[in-house]
């Protein structure tokens, strides 16, 4: 094989290891913006959770006071 005939191949290598190269670089940045969007789906779950159960310590706290002043009522 000659050197024009090398080079060609070589460049020819490069061309399909930048175009592999490409396609991982596209499935990375879909994985990362799918990621993100869990993330963010993730942080407002957990918000919610969070919210709920200061509602729920809220009512429990305001029942157990109920029953204090039943019990001193009484």
């Amino acid at each position: 094989m000659d050197s024009l005939q090398q080079t060609t191949a070589d460049l020819d290598r490069l061309e399909q290891r930048l175009h592999e190269i490409t396609d991982r670089i596209r499935q990375l940045e879909e994985e990362n913006r799918s990621l993100h969007a869990r993330q963010d789906s993730l942080v407002a779950e957990r918000a919610s959770l969070v919210q709920r159960n200061e509602e729920a310590r809220s009512r429990v706290e305001a029942m157990i006071e109920r029953l204090k002043a039943l019990e001193n009522a009484g």
